[in-house]
């Protein structure tokens, strides 16, 4: 039996409207990944926006606990049933049913769909809800349903605000398999099996404590997918069932052995994590530094640590992918999709990895011999500056022996070098908008947007907002706030393309438009009041700044996605994009630098269908339909029942809300002027369209002319090879004037950048690297030197992208001292000569994950 599938075919011939899954990236800046099935419904339960027509939800939601508040992580592979990424089966209800119906439906669904025998099954209730108890007793006897506290059997969203009692429904494994203490009802145990909890959403609870009733009762409702499969399966740990046996399975061909009782937990930790890391990965997530993508780097970390614990030595976790992709394509098809991207993406990191993994476990068993109870806090700090394992990851490797590590000296070590990359999440940047939002919504709907159509329309001023967004009702001239129009031509921000700016006039300039945003489907202009007031309910004229040049930047951005597709190879992903009136920006995934030759393939490849003047379709389509056209998607973007396709005939069809040109030869030409790194596996193209193409070509033209004025000549190409002539002569000759001082240097490769890290013996250090800069296009050196008990370090760095004050801020620390310079040229001192060659490595480690 597919469970999931009879659970939604279930909810929705009761008339619930089904709803897939949403992405693990949440819109919730509270939130660092959707962890429960209500995030989606959030909003409908506080009251924020107004319930939908139909009342009643169910869905299969993918969760994910791997940090911040909710984390699961520390307990995966110590346990039976916890996970990192989970999928949570949910039916709600918005103001309609309550208890009698979702008591009727959990038992009905359980014992007549899933046909649970009821003799396993128990039931507990909040010890004050006696009409849960009242209503459960039509289907189980008094003595298989008990009461519980707070603790157990109450839910609230925060300290305030919607809350109600619970009634969590039990499985019993039988007592002949579990005999410890806790293994009781209510217990920490695993013989009674916790699989669906109801929650009733019936009180408000205000800054006093005080629970006042709800006017319209909420129900909300979360089951483990994961137990109850293993439980219809008769296994007694969620990893003997069939959602993760083929995983092991494959991890028992690529290890060569079947798992012992020892080493068990290591297969279970790995099959966890890949399910987790290829979901994030699929849907947007990339390896970091900080935010999700460190907590994607730490899940995978893990997971490779185990595998080394197991003795593998190479890349591993990309080949379980295939295996992954064969079990849950089918129903989450943005694996299929996105599986090249995945391997590629989780390969890349692995390999990074395993580099300095090696090291990193040696320094640890090493520091082991030497620990009582409590770790060195600034070893477990050098295992993560210098090698890349997560304060986490070395808790883990600590608890397999009962050990801690002494936080207080790893937080002061972290102090010190004042390190940029936190392991703990710092948010989105932004908060949440709260306001009258759902007021605006009740009375006015949603606002109609008219800029596909016209860039200026007349339209009335239906609400006007302070900048706490509380409705007023006028703006003072010099004051700010926001407007909602009955109908607007400005752009809402999304999608990449930024919001529209303009002017607000009624015969006259009366307001100024800065940006618009979009606040739960309702489009807001920010504006700054000119002349006297304005005021609600008047009679304006909306007119739009450069939308056009905005629309030949974001058509020419769909161009591009194409044209790298067609260079560099489907692999190639979105993964972030900006496009405004002067410029586009477009991050996407590729594990290298682009070479000249492909950064003007693809510059020629989009002018060609700019010159082809392809006729841009624009549609309206299902979901489904839009699927069918082979469009491509941006996983994380909200998209309802119908969506937009935007096609330039056959070369581009993509989701996309954003404003286009009609045609493609609109946008006239384009130029790459920027290629580069924003982290690892992403690259950045920064590009021109429209008129800033125009301005960006002259600029080049009035450059030749002058260098035609320069060299004298017209034949610039005759005068710049010799100007090359007598530069190449000049550094042959300082070549030669510093060939002994470079002899004993050796000069590595990063991703094509050469690299110079190592101990200086001798020489003028800040000669020396200016030297290497001067030959060379595009070098990285650090040069350490000792004198007396004194350490000395000095870095530069030339046509890369990286900051040579940035760099030595992280390895002057390691050698107790401190330092910092330009962007091109560091220095630095130190008094600990001992860890020299401890800064060299960090300062390796630097490049492999910067570069």
């Amino acid at each position: 039996m597919d469970i999931r599938e009879e659970f939604l075919k279930y909810f929705t011939k009761k008339t619930h409207k089904k709803y897939e899954s949403q992405a693990l990236i949440p819109d919730d800046a509270t939130l660092l990944f959707t962890n429960a099935g209500m995030v989606q419904f959030k909003d409908i339960f506080t009251g924020t926006i107004p319930v939908p027509q139909n009342p009643r939800a169910t869905s299969c939601q993918l969760c994910l606990r791997a940090g911040g508040k909710h984390n699961d992580l520390e307990n995966v592979g110590y346990t039976s049933r916890h996970h990192t990424l989970f999928e949570m089966l949910g039916n709600f209800s918005f103001g309609n049913y309550f208890k009698e119906e979702a008591i009727e439906y959990a038992w009905d669904f359980i014992t007549n769909i899933v046909k649970f025998p009821k003799d396993k099954l128990w039931v507990t209730v909040h010890d004050s809800d006696d009409e849960a108890y009242e209503l459960w007793q039509k289907y189980i006897s008094d003595d298989r349903i008990k009461r519980l506290g707070d603790k157990d059997n109450f839910w609230q969203m925060g300290d305030t605000g919607a809350c109600g009692p619970c009634s969590e429904i039990f499985y019993d494994q039988g007592a002949e398999n579990f005999k410890s203490k806790e293994d009781y009802l209510g217990g920490d145990g695993d013989r009674f099996l916790e699989i669906w909890n109801l929650v009733f959403m019936q009180y408000d609870k205000d800054s006093n404590g005080k629970l006042n009733p709800l006017p319209s009762p909420s129900i909300d409702t979360g089951m483990g997918l994961e137990r109850m499969v293993a439980i219809s399966e008769g296994v007694e740990n969620n990893f003997d069932s069939s959602l993760f046996m083929p995983l092991i399975n494959k991890i028992k061909q690529i290890v060569k052995s079947n798992p012992t009782e020892q080493s068990i937990g290591s297969y279970r930790v790995i099959a966890d994590h890949i399910r987790a890391v290829s979901f994030l990965l699929a849907q947007g997530v990339l390896f970091d530094k900080e935010g999700r993508g460190y907590v994607l780097r730490r899940i995978l970390r893990r997971a490779v640590r185990h595998g080394y614990l197991l003795g593998l030595r190479e890349p591993f976790l990309n080949s379980l992918v295939p295996t992954l992709v064969g079990m849950m394509g089918e129903h989450y098809t943005i694996l299929q999709e996105k599986q090249e991207l995945i391997i590629e993406q989780i390969l890349n990191e692995e390999e990074r990895f395993f580099k300095t993994i090696h090291s990193g476990m040696l320094i640890y068993e090493k520091e082991l011999i030497n620990t009582k109870d409590i770790f060195d806090g600034n070893v477990a700090f050098k295992l993560y500056d210098t090698y890349g394992f997560p304060l986490d990851l070395t808790q883990d490797m600590l608890r397999e022996r009962n050990l801690t590590v002494d936080i207080k000296a790893y937080d002061k070590a972290m102090l010190k070098q004042k390190n940029s990359s936190k392991a703990n999440w710092k948010g989105s940047g932004d908060e949440k908008n709260s306001g009258d939002f759902k007021l605006l919504l009740e009375k006015f709907g949603i606002n109609k947007f008219v800029g596909y159509e016209s860039d200026e329309c007349e339209a009335r001023v239906l609400a006007l907002l302070d900048n706490d967004f509380n409705m007023v009702n006028e703006i003072e001239q010099g004051g700010s706030g926001w407007v909602m129009l009955d109908k607007t031509p400005f752009y809402a921000q999304g999608g990449g393309q930024v919001g529209g700016i303009g002017v607000i006039g009624e015969g006259e300039q009366i307001a100024i438009v800065e940006d618009t945003k979009k606040f739960f489907d309702l489009n807001i202009s920010k504006i700054i009041a000119q002349k006297d007031k304005i005021i609600k309910s008047q009679m304006v004229e909306a007119i739009v700044i450069d939308s056009q040049e905005v629309a030949k930047h974001h058509s020419a951005t769909h161009l591009l996605q194409s044209a790298l597709k067609q260079v560099l190879g489907e692999n190639v992903s979105q993964a972030g994009s900006l496009n405004s009136s002067s410029k586009l920006r477009f991050d996407f995934t590729y594990s290298k630098a682009m070479s000249r030759e492909q950064i003007d393939e693809v510059e020629q490849v989009v002018n060609d269908m700019i010159l082809d003047d392809l006729n841009n379709n624009t549609q309206i389509l299902s979901i489904e339909e839009a699927k069918k056209t082979g469009a491509l998607s941006l996983f994380g973007e909200k998209y309802g029942d119908e969506v937009r396709v935007v096609s330039f005939e056959d070369v581009s069809i993509e989701f996309c809300g954003g404003t286009h040109v009609k045609s493609s030869g609109v946008i006239g030409s384009f130029y790459i002027i920027k290629e580069s790194g924003v982290s690892a596996g992403v690259r950045r193209i920064e590009a021109v369209a429209g008129k800033s193409a125009v301005d960006y070509a002259k600029s080049f033209i009035d450059t030749n002319l002058r260098l035609q004025s320069e060299l004298k000549t017209k034949d610039i190409e005759s005068g710049i090879s010799k100007l090359k002539e007598q530069i190449k002569s000049l550094k042959l000759e300082l070549k030669n004037a510093t060939v002994q001082e470079e002899k004993d240097l050796s000069i590595k490769y990063i991703n094509g950048v050469s690299i110079v890290v190592q101990r200086l013996e001798g020489g003028d250090i800040k000669k020396i690297i200016d030297d290497l800069k001067n030959s060379h296009e595009s070098i990285a050196i650090m040069l350490i030197e000792q004198k007396g008990d004194k350490v000395i370090i000095a870095c530069g760095v030339k046509g890369v992208e990286l900051r040579a004050g940035d760099w030595i801020k992280q390895i002057a620390p390691i050698v107790g001292g401190g330092g910092g310079g330009r962007a091109d040229f560091a220095q630095a001192g130190g008094k600990d000569i001992d860890k020299i060659d401890d800064a060299i490595s960090a300062s390796l480690h630097y490049l492999e994950e910067n570069i």
